[in-house]
């Protein structure tokens, strides 16, 4: 019996050995060589070897899907702003900083500043390094005091940014300007340390219509990053750190800020969405923006526009600007203790079919 599947299977086995020799031969299913074959023969094919790049999801960052919700009011418009207007728009796909920028983390760019090292890289990646002033970069570690009116901010304004025990508290004191500058470092610092044929997208602040649609966690409406419309979950725990009442500040568990890590993240895997520090985006302020947008990846530029919009509600703040859709500003150059940024990464592969590689990165 034995030798009779040996004989009905040899015709198989010899079949499949064929094909083996002549793929490592070149002679068949070998598709850069049939390209080479056709490129001799006058055909247009592409460039060879540019295929199968991925694009790499960057350290502590959170892949946000594509989809379409309704920017703008979620719930009543109490200060009768009118400046959130809702409008559907659609949204592709993204990568955001699951955690506000940190004080060791801003404190890793300054670093690399003082030192001139901006990569850590060869001297041959250093010509072609951004510019930087570091006294221009510097957080403004007085807004502790000079921000509040007869506030005894003293002891923060001397160790929140230096001392340890803030390394994993949101960088305050950060202007709009110099948040953009440490997104223009932190693409330096990834791609001339990395061995990748081609560059990653660049960090930026995000759109304000991502950061709604991500504020959201996949929601389509959401009053508050957790859903709502409470404040409190089921075992009445605040949800974020703000000013639950007049003069309130502690109820929440945090006098002022809390590390960036601090609460449970929402449908995303982002922290802080509503809360702890307001964030600057990309856009330029202005009331009716919304109107005005596109539907599709909209964003709202005006470069004579100083104001610039921020989002999430902070520390110091009523629940009111705590809500996904609430809209604030402040001008680009302003510094103080309650603002703060995250970076976020524009997606450059096939739209709604998102496969990340996690930390790692494609290679030569």
């Amino acid at each position: 019996m034995f030798k009779k599947m040996n004989r009905r299977f040899f015709p198989l086995i010899l079949g499949l050995v064929i094909m083996t020799l002549l793929q490592g031969c070149g002679l068949f299913g070998n598709k850069g060589t049939s390209s080479e074959k056709l490129n001799r023969r006058g055909e247009v094919t592409g460039v060879p070897k540019r295929s199968g790049w991925q694009q790499a999801l960057p350290f502590e960052m959170a892949p946000v899907k594509a989809g379409t919700f309704w920017i703008g009011q979620a719930d009543e418009d109490i200060a009768l702003s009118m400046s959130s207007m809702n409008k559907q728009v659609t949204i592709s796909e993204f990568f955001m900083d699951k955690h506000e920028v940190s004080n060791n983390k801003y404190r890793q760019f300054l670093d690399a500043v003082r030192m001139g090292d901006l990569a850590l890289g060869t001297p041959t990646t250093q010509k072609d390094a951004p510019e930087f002033v570091l006294e221009e970069l510097l957080p403004d570690t007085t807004v502790w005091s000079s921000s509040f009116t007869h506030h005894y901010g003293d002891p923060l304004m001397e160790y929140y940014f230096d001392h340890p025990a803030f390394d994993d508290y949101p960088v305050v004191g950060i202007s709009w300007d110099q948040a953009k500058q440490f997104c223009e470092w932190k693409t330096y610092h990834m791609n001339a340390n990395d061995e990748s044929e081609f560059d990653m997208p660049r960090f930026r602040l995000p759109f304000e219509a991502e950061w709604e649609y991500a504020a959201k966690g996949g929601k389509e409406i959401a009053k508050y990053p957790w859903g709502g419309p409470y404040l409190k979950n089921r075992r009445g725990c605040l949800m974020a750190n703000f000013k639950p009442g007049r003069g309130n500040y502690i109820d929440d568990g945090f006098a002022y800020t809390a590390p960036v890590d601090a609460f449970a993240p929402n449908g995303f895997g982002l922290y802080n969405m509503a809360g702890n520090v307001s964030e600057w985006v990309e856009d330029a302020y202005n009331p009716a923006a919304n109107a005005l947008i596109w539907d599709m990846n909209p964003t709202y530029k005006d470069t004579t526009e100083t104001k610039k919009v921020v989002r999430g509600g902070s520390w110091k703040d009523v629940a009111h600007f705590l809500e996904t859709s609430a809209r604030n500003y402040e001008y680009q150059y302003v510094q103080t203790a309650h603002i703060g940024f995250r970076t976020a990464m524009t997606y450059i592969g096939r739209s709604g079919s998102m496969e990340v590689k996690s930390n790692k990165r494609s290679r030569r």
